[in-house]
């Protein structure tokens, strides 16, 4: 008789859980959207931020602010997500090179890829520049990769932070081309361009946000980008197989994410909002003037992202040899 009582007591308890559940995600949202982006303000992550944040704030009807939580080769903000109230009001702004390689990267992760978050759309893709300083005697990959073959050692190159892509995809391109260069790490893409501009260190593999400008402007040399095509922002600058290194491409993503446990209501409502946000022709022109291609991906597309990347880059950073050390 008591166990049907307590069963009876269980059930109700668990339907007014779900009951309060559905209601909370039908007033979704009723105050400020923070979305914790892993890097410091400049560089692909931190603008794929702002160009969302001003859109859905009207899309969606709330502030939805940028929280930069920089450090930790983004496990600080990814562990302050992945423990945050499940409800949507806390979101993450992640980036591939910490989604899909730290895992490789670090035995004691404090955050899991796919059990600690639940997806909500692809935001943007992009390719990445391959730029030295001026002060490198080289106007073309090929020249860059003989230069730095009979200077081993010589060169230093910058990236976003340790297990960052700048990192990972240095690396890898290390070992396609069989150069030498010294690994400079940075607390994300500001301080980092402020060095390479500076020739204190000489060689940058990063998004176009981090570069373009100065591809432009001629204050870095842009040698090639790493995509298929060429990037429109910069149509002088040839693809790596245009230059003679077609086995060498490398792009990277940045994606939204809830923490684990969110309430399915409120990622449809998150991601309806994101695509219709993107979808905004000034957000496309704003996305185009920075050198981001925006690329919406449903929950479930991004969440087949995440997985079939995953193994991806296990095998890239093991065979390259990569750690963080």
């Amino acid at each position: 008789m008591k166990t049907g009582i307590l069963s009876k007591k269980l059930f109700i308890c668990l339907g007014l859980t779900a009951l309060s559940s559905i209601a909370s995600a039908q007033s979704f949202p009723d105050r400020n959207i923070a979305l914790v982006v892993p890097n410091p303000p400049g560089g692909l992550v931190d603008t794929s931020a702002r160009l969302l944040s001003e859109p859905l704030t009207r899309v969606i009807g709330q502030t939805v602010v940028v929280d930069n939580r920089p450090g930790a080769s983004g496990n600080i903000a990814y562990q302050f997500v992945a423990n945050a109230k499940p409800d949507g009001y806390t979101l993450l702004i992640s980036y591939s090179g910490y989604h899909v390689g730290n895992p490789a990267l670090m035995d004691k992760l404090p955050w899991d890829p796919v059990k600690d978050f639940s997806p909500i759309a692809l935001l943007t893709i992009s390719t990445n520049v391959i730029a030295v300083h001026p002060s490198v005697p080289v106007n073309t990959l090929k020249e860059f990769i003989a230069y730095a073959k009979a200077n081993p050692g010589k060169l230093n190159y910058a990236s976003q932070g340790n297990g960052s892509v700048s990192h990972i995809g240095t690396e890898m391109f290390k070992q396609s081309t069989g150069i030498e260069m010294t690994h400079v790490p940075y607390k994300g893409s500001g301080p980092a361009i402020q060095d390479v501009l500076a020739g204190q260190v000489q060689v940058f593999i990063s998004t176009p946000p981090s570069l373009m400008q100065h591809v432009q402007s001629g204050k870095l040399k842009g040698l090639a980008v790493t995509g298929k095509s060429r990037h429109p922002g910069m149509p002088n600058v040839p693809t790596t197989a245009e230059a003679g290194l077609p086995s060498f491409q490398l792009e990277s993503w940045v994606g939204l994410f809830a923490p684990a446990g969110t309430p399915a209501p409120v990622i449809t409502k998150l991601t309806d909002a994101v695509k219709k946000s993107l979808a905004l022709p000034e957000v496309k022109e704003r996305a185009d003037a920075a050198g981001v291609e925006l690329r919406y991906l449903t929950p479930a597309a991004t969440d087949a992202l995440v997985k079939k990347e995953l193994p991806y880059w296990s095998k890239a950073i093991k065979s390259a040899n990569i750690t963080l050390d």
